[in-house]
């Protein structure tokens, strides 16, 4: 199956041929030429894991490329300059192991977060020792994997990117799980800090109901619950309420948004 390289923001695709690549090359119209702050490349051969990945990682502000065997994903993986692989063990051409050991043996350092459905503890200490960052088990939620990726971001980054977020006087510290505002404590579920952090991350940023569903709650948006609708509504009476500035709006027939609302 040919390799599949789309930017995140791609309205077209083409096919062209790269001198060296094993298979034509599939480019969006801005192709790998538009610059992202975090390149991710997702080497899986099921179609269904892989787009489900890809369209998660683009929600998530990331530029992804996606490869479907193990030699299209060694040659754009030595040709991308990406800062994480996501790469699965059982892959045509080249498995999982041959491509980490490859990509190393090139002298390329970027982090590797494996996906395997072999959950055995024998994989997991190979996947490690082999070189790579992280291990994740089949099935696996898409928001233990976003805060996977996170985590293994920030530790190639030193540990010091990213890891305070701050919406005026809103405070989300990443690594000891607290949030604050004012200098006042407030104490969040798991899945209200997942939706605040969701929220901070993309500040000023008017965010559907749909792009939320997918990111927090890991499903398909269902116009029939109102889970989101419930959440909100608790997560603004601890983040809102006794201030004056209100940071959570609503946006009628559109989503949520966190800003100041004198900030444009």
């Amino acid at each position: 199956m040919p390799l599949l390289s789309t930017s995140c923001a791609a309205d077209y695709i083409f096919v062209i041929d790269l001198p060296g690549a094993p298979n034509p090359v599939r480019l969006g119209d801005h192709g790998m030429a538009r610059s992202a702050p975090v390149k991710i490349l997702i080497i899986e051969d099921e179609p269904k894991t892989g787009a489900y990945l890809r369209q998660g990682l683009c929600e998530a502000g990331f530029n992804v490329d996606l490869a479907r065997d193990g030699r299209d994903g060694l040659y754009l993986a030595s040709q991308g300059g990406y800062d994480l692989l996501i790469l699965d063990v059982m892959l045509p051409g080249l498995d999982g192991w041959q491509v980490l050991r490859a990509v190393r043996k090139q002298g390329l350092t970027m982090p590797v977060l494996f996906l395997s459905a072999r959950d055995q503890v024998e994989d997991r200490v190979k996947g490690l020792e082999s070189g790579a960052d992280d291990y994740l088990v089949k099935p696996f939620s898409f928001a233990e994997l976003l805060a996977r990726v996170r985590s293994i971001l920030r530790r190639g980054r030193g540990g010091t990117d990213s890891t305070t977020l701050r919406v005026a006087d809103l405070e989300l510290d990443l690594l000891r799980r607290r949030v604050a505002r004012g200098g006042r404590r407030i104490d969040l579920t798991a899945k209200e800090f997942g939706l605040l952090e969701l929220l901070m991350r993309r500040h000023g940023e008017v965010l559907p109901r749909s792009l939320i569903a997918s990111q927090v709650w890991d499903m398909n948006f269902d116009s029939d619950t109102n889970v989101i609708e419930v959440a909100m509504r608790r997560l603004r009476v601890k983040v809102d309420e006794g201030f004056e500035v209100k940071l959570i709006q609503t946006v009628r027939g559109m989503g949520y948004v966190l800003d100041e609302p004198d900030a444009h």
